[in-house]
């Protein structure tokens, strides 16, 4: 009688990690809601959530988040003024606004402030997530009644026309594909440079055009072009 064959244990795939996002909501059924929201995303998890800003600026960066979702309208300090301190402390985090209203002059002081994404708060749920995925890829998501406003307002501000912005050629060339919705690797392969050389060119651009973010430098150079 043959012995039994011992097999070896599979080897199982580690989990991939979800992707942490941090929410700041004032309204307690509105922190509840989205909150359950994010944690049903496979790819993401709500791993902070605070009530105001103030709270957020104490506790988010501790959080080491992915992704912020903040709420514009906030007592006390504001959600332009959490997001302009947010993206001081840290940079390279991506910060996506939701409201309920569509308010030209909110919106640019938000992408001025370093917001990298605007959305209504009755964005689809498969919008939200398809929008955190954009966003961390290097995209820029707004709904699109507020992307056609901020295009359309940009383009009638005559302070926007810099003429001092001197840019080198390779760093107009980036700055039109990003405008063109173009991703960072997108940027690299089309130009043939390397990652780090287009998050240098960026840095440089943002610098010359006084902008904290992506969106704010493009909807910036898309109203000096008009």
């Amino acid at each position: 009688m043959s012995k039994p064959k011992i097999l070896p244990h599979p080897q199982v795939a580690p989990a991939p990690s979800r992707l942490r996002v941090a929410l700041v909501e004032d309204k307690p059924e509105m922190r509840e809601s989205w909150s359950r929201l994010i944690q049903s995303f496979p790819d993401f998890s709500c791993v902070c959530v605070c009530p105001s800003g103030e709270e957020a600026v104490r506790a988010v960066p501790a959080a080491q988040v992915d992704v912020i979702l903040m709420d514009i309208f906030l007592p006390g300090m504001s959600g332009i003024e959490c997001t302009a301190r947010l993206k001081l402390a840290l940079p390279q985090t991506r910060i996506v606004i939701l409201t309920g209203f569509e308010d030209d002059e909110l919106v640019f002081q938000a992408l001025e402030a370093g917001a990298d994404g605007y959305l209504l708060k009755r964005t689809k749920p498969a919008d939200l997530r398809a929008a955190l995925l954009d966003v961390l890829g290097g995209g820029a998501p707004m709904t699109s009644e507020i992307a056609r406003r901020v295009v359309e307002s940009f383009r009638q501000r005559a302070r926007f026309r810099d003429e001092t912005i001197r840019l080198t050629s390779r760093e107009e060339e980036v700055l039109v594909l990003l405008s063109k919705g173009y991703s960072n690797k997108e940027i690299a392969d089309h130009l043939s440079l390397s990652i780090d050389t287009v998050r240098s060119h960026l840095k440089h651009i943002y610098e010359k055009m006084h902008v904290r973010s992506r969106t704010a430098a493009v909807v910036r150079f898309m109203g000096s072009k008009n």
